[in-house]
This record gives structure tokens, C-alpha cells and sequence, in this order.
């Protein structure tokens, strides 16, 4: 049977490619997407993600939702990295739909209890969302089959400070929230991300395959594949959101550890993800006083992109 997913984005280039597989494969159920603002805002997240499911010929529901941080001042988007529009600034075809009339938190809240230990939500962006969704029903968090979330570093660093991954970077009071629910939870953050390479090649055998859908992310692949150039040294990009689902469907393709996380939400360290490996010792109990999670530490890059293609190629 297909996998029942909610969708929570910001697209974005990558979440952009994520989308597209979570459109195509035909063992995911896609609910529904739900957007918070991250590497665009609220409003250009919500066009884009009605935009792409349109090009793709699909009627998926949107939910909009996070416009801002729960806590802490928003930070500009990063328009230099995805585009003032987040799709490259390529330009785009008109948008027919709209979003729904309720809030990404109601959204999540009412999927979940109508399919209760069925739906896995996958968070690729700041996760306020799934934050509101908790103070919303905190019930859910026993009824949700799992949770997948894209983001956070455990031993690779940070990509917008030394020690910060952006998404729990722009919501750190969010993502600690999030992280120590006590669901079933898995975070694929850059340790395992940032094996992955999508080459100019490999985008122009998705880009002919998936008609507008797939010029569109052949032309922000463009301008998010100049940033990694400049920034990483590497000929394409990270699909980072896409190894969320990569995980969630052929998790045999990555490294895990279990443990527990902690999320630091100010000071020199706002944004870190701190893992604590299960059974291990350390002095102070606080470390462990989370409950336990699975964190990705590495994953085969090459067969990871290998699935992309055949999903999508």
C-alpha cells in the first residue's frame, strides 16, 4: 500500500525536487502540502507549491502556515541561494488554485486524526508548523505513524553558522519543541545531505522526463547549482530535501544512530542540533533526558541519487 505522507515545505529549489518525487512515486500517498516561509515567504512558498503540483498535472491540497519564527526575529530569505521567487528567478506560469481555507496546523491535525497511525509527516523547512500542530492537538503525537524531519547536523557542521543547519537555525524554540515530542522521529540532517550530489546530467535526465514540470526545475536547478558551485566547490547541487523521502522510502541507503537531541535556541549556538548516542554516558543525566530518536549519519550518495533518477527519470 502506499505510504500516506503531509508534506511541510518552503520551496525552494530543493524542496522543488522534492515535491516532484513525492508526486511521481507511486508508493507515496501525498495528502497534502503544507508551507511555512524559510527560504521564501509565506506567500511565495504557497504559490510555489501550488504551482508545482499544478505543472505536474496534479490537484494537491495546500495549507498555508508559518509566516515567521515562534520566538526570535525572522531573518531575510535567501535569495541568494533560491531566487527572490525560490525557484531561480526563472520566470513562472500563472498559478490556478488556491490554498485552503484552514492553516497548515489544522490541516496536519485533522489528516492525522481522520487516519490515526497512518500518516508519516515530512518536514523539509522550518518546522512551526508542526510546532502549531502540537499546541493545536498535542494528541497527535501518539497518532502519527513518524516523523521525518530535513535538517539539523550531528557531526558535519552547519551550513549558515559554524555549528547551525538553516532550518532549525531559523526556529530554534520550534525545532526544540518538535524534536523532543516524543514521536517516532528521524532526523536527516547534512551529515548525510551533504553526500549527495544531483549533477548537471543527472538534471537534464529529470528535466526530460518530466515535461513543464521538469524545465521549471531544470531552470532553478541553474541558479541553485551556481550558489553550491561558489560555496562548496562542487559541479551541482545538495538535494537535501529529497533525501528526507529518499530515507523515508529506501532507508537501507543510509547510516543511523539512535539517541537523543537537544536543540539550542540562543546564544553562539542558536540552531545546533546536539546528539547525545543512546546508553552512552556523560556527565549530567540532562543530556539523555530527551526522548530517544533516530539520527541519519551518513548515507550512500551516489545509490541515494541513483533512486532520485529512477523516480523521477
Amino acid at each position: 500500500m502506499p505510504t500516506p505522507i503531509i508534506f511541510d515545505t518552503d520551496p525552494g529549489v530543493d524542496d522543488a525536487q522534492a515535491i516532484a518525487i513525492a508526486l511521481a512515486h507511486p508508493d507515496i500517498e501525498l495528502l497534502g502540502l503544507t508551507t511555512t516561509y524559510g527560504n521564501v515567504d509565506i506567500e511565495t512558498a504557497t504559490h510555489n507549491a501550488l504551482l508545482l503540483s499544478e505543472l505536474a498535472q496534479q490537484e494537491i491540497p495546500v495549507a498555508q502556515g508559518a509566516a515567521a519564527p515562534l520566538v526570535k526575529p525572522k531573518h531575510p530569505a535567501p535569495a541568494h541561494i533560491h531566487g527572490a521567487n525560490g525557484l531561480g528567478n526563472i520566470e513562472l506560469p500563472a498559478v490556478r488554485g488556491k490554498a485552503l481555507d484552514m492553516s497548515a496546523a489544522e490541516f496536519i491535525v485533522s489528516q492525522v486524526n481522520a487516519r490515526p497511525n497512518e500518516i508519516t509527516l515530512v518536514a523539509v523547512g522550518p518546522v512551526g508548523n508542526l510546532a502549531a500542530a502540537l499546541q493545536l492537538d498535542p494528541g497527535i503525537i501518539d497518532k502519527v505513524k513518524q516523523v521525518v524531519i530535513m535538517g539539523g547536523s550531528i557531526r558535519e557542521g552547519g551550513n549558515v553558522t559554524p555549528v547551525a543547519e538553516a532550518n532549525m537555525f531559523n526556529d530554534p524554540h520550534a525545532a526544540s519543541r518538535v524534536l523532543t515530542a516524543g514521536w517516532p522521529l528521524t532526523l536527516v540532517g547534512l551529515d548525510a545531505t551533504h553526500r549527495c550530489v544531483l549533477s548537471p546530467a543527472d538534471m537534464d535526465k529529470i528535466a526530460g522526463a518530466q515535461g513543464k514540470l521538469g524545465q521549471v526545475l531544470a531552470g532553478s536547478y541553474r541558479f541553485y547549482s551556481d550558489f553550491y558551485r561558489g560555496a562548496l566547490g562542487i559541479d551541482g547541487c545538495c538535494p537535501h530535501d529529497s533525501c528526507a523521502l529518499a530515507w523515508l522510502m529506501k532507508p537501507e541507503l543510509f547510516t543511523t544512530a539512535r539517541g537523543h537531541l537537544t536543540v539550542a535556541t540562543e546564544g553562539y549556538a542558536e540552531g545546533q542540533t546536539i546528539f547525545a548516542p543512546e546508553g552512552r554516558p556523560f556527565l549530567g543525566e540532562h543530556w539523555s533526558s530527551t526522548p530517544a530518536v533516530e539520527v541519519c549519519l551518513n548515507a550512500n550518495g551516489e545509490a541515494v541519487v541513483s533512486w532520485m533518477l529512477e523516480v523521477l527519470g
